[in-house]
This record gives C-alpha cells, structure tokens and sequence, in this order.
C-alpha cells in the first residue's frame, strides 16, 4: 500500500521518550517537570463545570461555519477585557490552536510556501508544517546575559535576520505571545517592526496568544502581555487562543482565530476562513453553548495558575541561589522555565541521565529548537512539593562533582 511521503514518520521516538517509557515499565517513580496538562497538576475546577453541557442548549445545533453567535460574542467578551474591541463577525471557532494553525496555513500557502517562524518554539509546528505541504523558516529569538538588548527584556526577535530571510515564497509570520518556552512577550516597538514588515512584503502575522494571561511580575501596566488584538492592526493578522490555557481546559478543544487588520483584506480572508471552516464544521455544539460560561468562569483558575507558576519560579531561583554552575534565563510570561547548565551538562543525553539517574523528567533544549546544546527547560506547573523536590534532585545531580 503507498501512503503519502509527507506521513513518513519513522514512529521510533527520541532517545528521550524511549528512556521515559522504559522507566516507566519499570514501576520507577517519576518527578515529571515537562507537565503540560494543567488537569493533571492538582488544580481546583469549579464543581459546576460540566453543567452547561448538559442543558438543553446541548440538543440544539444550528450549524454556522465560524461557530454559534453567542460563542463568538463570548469571544469578543474576553477581548474587550483585553482592551480591544472585536466584532463577532472577525471571529471563527476552532477545536485547537493546531487546527486553526492548519486552517490558516491552508488559507495562505500554497505547497512549498514558506512560513518564518522563531526559535526556540514549540516543536508542534515542524509537524503541521509537515502535514500541510509548508516549509518552516527559522528565525532567531536572541539572548542577552546581562538582562537586555533593548531595553526591556532578556529576549527579543532578531528581526535584521527575520527580514533577510523573507523570499518570494515567505507567506506569514508566526509570533507566539509570550513565547513558549522562553516566556518573551513581543515588544511594542517589535509589534510595528512586524507590522512595518507585513505591510511592505505583503504578509499575514499569525500571533499565538495561549499564553497572554499569565505573565511575571513587573508588568503592573499591563504593556507587556497587551493582546495583538488591542489597538490598529495595519497588517493582516491573525490572533488565536482558545480554553487549553485561558481557562486551563486543554480537553474541552475549544480555540478560536481572530481576524484582524485592514477591512477589504480582512473581509477577503475572512470569505475564504469561513468555507475552509464550514467543510469542517469541527467544534461540537454542546461545547459552544458551554464556552460562554467557560470563559466568564476563567478568573479563578487563572488566579491559581498563577499563583502556582510565580510560587514555584520563586522556589526554583531561590534553590539556584545557593550554587553557581546552573542560571535561569529571563522570563516574562507562561508556564516555562529555561535553565543554563554547565558545560560538560548537555543536550538530550543531559535529559536521559537526569531521567536515569534521580528519576526526574525535564525536557533538553534540542526539544525546543535552543541552539546552545546546555538547555533545559521545566515546566511550573507541578505542585510546590512536587516542583522542589524535583528541582533538588536535578541540582544534586548536576552540582556534584564530575
């Protein structure tokens, strides 16, 4: 039987994930930091949750391409919360962020079309390229260890490199704000260089805000994790989120695309979102009579989420304090952490050992696309006991003697 060239996955797994699942088999405990799932993380939901997908609502089904109206409406809610104002007719529903990714890449791309995307990044997007025919081009998101490089954070785009990689097949920009893993929010003045790019060279910038609502302290006027929604968009853009984060509801699969920018371009893309999205027809309709209360709902679980991740970053710098061979990178946002280890602690073998050797499971920085081989990122999501007992773990066995 032929299948296609672009399903030719080899299906082998990392050495990584091959030392995970052996210890696993094991019956070997395990102190995950690569936790994702935030329903896996002791979290307190509302016991109400589910109730709205029971009502009778839940028997109704109007099928509109972009998604009910309310649902949208609800959308438009948590923007203007944002600062922003969006109108619901902007706005197309979606099963995930992944499948808006796929929806936009099938609006704008044709095969072998290109889309700039930066590094580090998630490595999701190498596979949805992959399976939508579009190659992805790289484009630097750069470190400075004293703390800046333009005034206000430890990370910015390398956007000389970004303009120098834009070719006749370039078709959009991809910005994830803040980005996961290195929590950077994207700048304002970094905004109208992007936007400045666009314009000239005809592109679409797609912003991933999954991640908007969780940033650090020092950002008491909000500048920082302002919404690409908010304010004139002068280029086409794109902004999506949805439930996995926003109100830590990764199994709902309930996500959106906003449609923002100049109208006669935005109405254009907007027609043909709207037949991609109506061949789908892929969210269900007792979600979207839920997401309204979903999303009023969210601030309680935010507020907990955010607790989490700021006590644990807290624990881990003051675990850091009393060594020097092991730094954390700036963040500013997310769910993330970056660590610089020492030389002789590299790549996915550093992970393995680690995983081997003290049972703690942390994600190298290759996983991510970091072009220093002496990375490790761990997740804050974990529980406090949890999270410390992790991180001394993996500084016992990185700051003993080699």
């Amino acid at each position: 039987m032929r299948f296609a060239k672009r399903t030719e996955w080899t299906g082998e797994g990392t050495a990584w994930s091959r030392a995970l699942e052996t210890r696993r088999r094991s019956g070997l405990p395990i102190v995950n930091l690569t936790a994702s799932n935030p329903t896996q993380c002791g979290f307190t939901y509302d016991a109400n949750l589910l109730v709205d997908l029971s009502g009778n609502d839940a028997f109704s089904y109007d099928p509109d391409p972009r998604g009910m109206v309310h649902a949208r409406e609800a959308v438009c809610g948590y923007y203007a919360d944002h600062g922003a104002r969006i109108d619901a007719e902007q706005v197309v529903l979606t099963t995930s962020t992944s499948e808006g990714y796929s929806w936009l890449f099938r609006l704008l791309c044709d095969p072998g079309d290109e889309i700039l995307i930066a590094q580090p990044s998630y490595p999701l997007f190498d596979l949805l390229a992959t399976i939508d025919d579009v190659k992805l081009v790289p484009y630097a998101l750069l470190y400075d260890p004293g703390g800046s490089l333009d005034g206000n954070h430890g990370w910015c785009l390398d956007l000389h490199t970004l303009r120098q990689r834009v070719t006749s097949r370039t078709r959009a920009i991809v910005v994830v704000h803040p980005n996961n893993p290195t929590g950077h929010y994207t700048s304002s003045a970094e905004r109208e260089a992007l936007a400045k790019l666009c314009r000239e060279r005809e592109l679409a910038l797609i912003v991933d805000e999954v991640f908007l609502d969780f940033p650090f302290a020092g950002d008491a006027s909000g500048e920082l994790a302002r919404s690409f929604a908010r304010g004139e968009q002068k280029a086409l853009t794109f902004v999506l989120s949805g439930l996995s984060k926003v109100a830590a509801l990764p199994q709902m699969k309930a996500s959106w695309i906003a449609c923002l920018g100049p109208e006669d371009v935005r109405d254009e893309a907007m027609r043909r979102l709207e037949i991609i999205a109506d061949t789908f027809l892929s969210m269900n309709a007792p979600v979207q009579h839920a997401l309204p209360g979903w999303i009023a709902g969210r601030h309680a679980i935010q507020q907990e989420l955010r607790n989490r991740v700021t006590g644990n970053l807290r624990g881990l710098d003051d675990a850091l304090a009393s060594q020097h061979q092991i730094a954390r990178l700036a963040v500013e946002g997310g769910w993330y952490a970056t660590l610089r280890t020492p030389p002789f602690a590299t790549g996915e073998a550093l992970a393995v050992r680690l995983l081997e050797e003290c049972g703690v499971a942390v994600h190298s920085g290759n996983f991510f696309g970091f072009a220093e081989q002496n990375r490790l990122v761990v997740s804050l999501l974990p529980q406090a006991e949890v999270f410390a007992g992790g991180i001394a773990a993996l500084l016992a066995e990185l700051t003993r003697e080699r």
